[in-house]
């Protein structure tokens, strides 16, 4: 038996991608090459990878006791899925979710592609009803920037339409609080440039499947369509990786100690986080997380409001993006797709700094 079989995910995330041959480095490092040596295991790398791409791929998968491939970017993972469907397929997605994905859909509609029906995350029946004629199940759990759970293992056991593919965008809860592959999923989907890399220093992305078929064809896409990644890039992404587990820890630990000051707080109209009691879902996601997140969606009463609290802020930095190791925030209503939300809507990704002096900054600047 392989002894890391034996280990849990925080030791596999530390070791999982380590050489192990005497002399070896202890990181494997960045291969900076196209193509090589003709006669060997490798011959270029938009066709077999290289080894640091490989490193990425092997410590992911594991997590989700699937088969990883890395990607240029988050996107490029996600087009990589949408690549498999034939012309005229029917696409049902979520009523919140990353306004890339909106963009894809559209995009895909406009030139005949497919058609689509949109329903809401918690709507689990409406779900189930469609999934019958879906050739395409896009969720996403938590959704983004809402923080809506979908009943993943639910959906996942409805009468589905065959050949189907059941994907979950897994970057919110990664793979440490959800396994969507061992929920039901036919492939589960992040964005390594938000948690994984956890530093705000690279763009990557990963598709997961244990779906043999649908893993080459999804190599096929990314073959085809060059969307590799850099070798720096998973490089920087395996070195995220290796202080996922207590990063995530210490980050989410805040937030739902945030959260619940912030849904106390008097110039707060509504806060959104799975780890507090109102909720909508909170027994769901309960069941269905291991860990509650750094996220927290909460509005303050209008878009000028929510303006003159960002500026006033001091240590939390107004950015898009979430999941790295500085707390950033961000008026979502601003960005291109995202007009539909409320205006004074603030998605706020919560950090490692201490969480007094983000308290102490948030509370001034709701003063």
């Amino acid at each position: 038996m392989d002894p890391s079989e034996k280990w849990s995910a925080e030791s596999w995330l530390v070791a999982g991608a380590r050489p192990t041959k005497p002399g070896d480095p202890l990181n494997t490092p960045i291969v900076a090459a196209s193509n090589y040596v003709r006669g060997g295991e490798w011959e270029y790398a938009r066709d077999e990878g290289t080894p640091t791409w490989v490193a990425l791929e092997t410590l992911l998968g594991r997590l989700e006791s699937g088969r990883a491939l890395a990607f240029g970017s988050g996107m490029a993972a996600i087009a990589a899925v949408f690549d498999q469907l034939a012309v005229g397929a029917h696409v049902i997605w979520p009523d919140d979710c990353y306004q890339g994905v909106a963009g894809i859909i559209s995009d895909g509609e406009k030139r005949g592609r497919w058609t689509s029906s949109r329903i809401a995350v918690h709507d689990t029946a409406q779900w189930v009803a469609a999934a019958a004629s879906a050739d395409l199940i896009w969720l996403e759990s938590p959704s983004n920037p809402l923080l809506a759970i979908a009943d993943l293992r639910a959906i996942a056991g409805a009468n589905r339409k065959a050949d189907s593919i059941l994907a979950v965008d897994n970057t919110v809860a990664t793979p440490l609080n959800q396994q969507p592959l061992q929920l039901g999923a036919d492939v589960s989907v992040m964005a390594a440039t938000k948690y994984v890399g956890g530093h705000s220093d690279l763009l990557c992305g990963v598709a997961i499947t244990n779906d043999d078929a649908l893993h080459s064809a999804l190599f096929r896409s990314r073959l085809l369509n060059g969307a590799t990644p850099g070798s720096l890039e998973t490089f920087l992404a395996v070195r995220g990786a290796r202080t996922l587990s207590i990063r995530l820890a210490a980050a989410q630990e805040s937030a739902q100690i945030l959260a619940e000051r912030l849904e106390a707080h008097p110039a707060v109209v509504k806060v959104r986080y799975p780890g507090l009691p109102s909720h909508p879902q909170h027994e769901l996601a309960k069941a269905q997380l291991n860990g509650n997140g750094t996220l927290i969606s909460f509005d303050v009463p209008d878009g000028a409001t929510a303006d003159a609290f960002v500026t006033a802020l001091e240590l939390i930095t107004n950015a898009t993006s979430f999941g790295a190791v500085e707390s950033t925030i961000e008026r979502r209503s601003t960005i291109s797709g995202q007009q539909h939300l409320p205006p004074g809507l603030l998605r706020f990704s919560v950090g490692i700094e201490d969480v007094e002096d983000l308290w102490r900054d948030l509370d001034n600047a709701l003063a």
